[in-house]
């Protein structure tokens, strides 16, 4: 198990450095900051002060090596917009990010697995066709496209919910639909597939015939098994969300999150705020892959025995 552990560490690390880079030399090739953090109401000498204070007249050699020492260190500069320190302005977005993400995950989990379950038990009746017609029609429904359906008939036509922030639980509904629709689609096919083949394997037929009980059948040996490939599928959605599901979402409905803040940071050029907010995505999107990297080798005792 240890050399599969190192392995999963070493990858992570790699990929850390590689996301680094990438997005350093991705902030620069944006544009040019000065003219937009920099009014034309500084003098010459304060726009002078200001262009040495972050460094944007040294060379891009020297600013990747100032990003990378910084990163090390933990400093990561100050914001060009609020002056603040750039870990601050993230910190004040992340829990906001995290808790729409929690939610639209639980919602995710709670809905599509037992409609997997019953899409592959009841596969040849009503049931079954109905669980696919909503796993087809969740694929079919980007998630901009339901959070504007979602405004324009429970906002703006029946006034029941409201759209901007994040104050009460009210404001909580539209956006975790909206990002779980296509997640919930999505792990309810690979559930059902998943599924379908555990319960038509040796061993389900020789529980059944010992007598065990159908909900233990299906419950323990059939999803037991199935949960191999249903814990990989959530670990990839979950780092899809926390990678890129939530911009668009957050950006709809105003939530005060990371995905909101890196949209403001990249039109306003404001380099330090975007790097450090994309390598925040980055670290999370990294861990929870690590992580579902684990769990998979403790879930499947063949992945962490062939690795060793």
């Amino acid at each position: 198990m240890i050399p599969y552990l190192a392995r999963v560490v070493v990858k992570s690390v790699v990929t850390l450095f590689a996301i680094f880079t990438v997005t350093f030399i991705a902030t620069r090739l944006s544009g040019n900051p000065i003219d937009t953090f920099l009014g034309e109401g500084l003098t010459t000498e304060g726009r002078e002060e200001l262009i040495r204070y972050f460094q944007l007249d040294a060379s891009l050699w020297q600013q990747y090596l100032a990003f990378l020492r910084g990163a090390m260190s933990g400093e990561f500069g100050l914001s060009f917009i609020d002056r603040r320190p750039v870990t601050q302005v993230v910190g004040d977005r992340l829990w906001a990010s995290g808790q729409l993400l929690l939610a639209s995950v639980g919602l995710t989990v709670l809905v599509a697995i037992p409609l997997g379950v019953l899409g592959a038990i009841y596969r040849k009746s009503w049931v079954g066709s109905a669980v696919m017609m909503i796993a087809f029609a969740g694929y079919a429904m980007p998630s901009f496209i339901l959070s504007i359906l979602m405004v324009l008939t429970f906002s703006y036509w029946l006034n029941w919910l409201p759209v901007v922030g994040n104050s009460t639980l009210l404001h909580f509904i539209m956006p975790t639909i909206a990002m779980s629709g296509v997640l919930v689609a999505a792990l309810t096919r690979f559930t059902r597939n998943a599924m379908l083949d555990a319960l038509g394997q040796d061993f389900i037929r020789t529980a059944r015939a010992k007598g065990l009980r159908e909900s233990r059948v299906v419950l323990r040996h059939g999803l037991g098994n199935a949960g191999v490939t249903v814990i990989s599928v959530i670990g990839l959605q979950v780092a899809g969300l926390a990678a890129a599901g939530s911009v668009v979402v957050e950006n709809i409905f105003s939530w005060p999150g990371i995905g909101q803040l890196l949209v403001n940071s990249a039109l306003e050029r404001d380099y330090p705020v975007l790097q450090f907010g994309v390598i925040t995505v980055a670290i999370a999107v990294v861990v929870i892959n690590a992580i579902t990297d684990i769990a998979y080798a403790f879930a499947d005792p063949r992945i962490r025995l062939a690795h060793s």
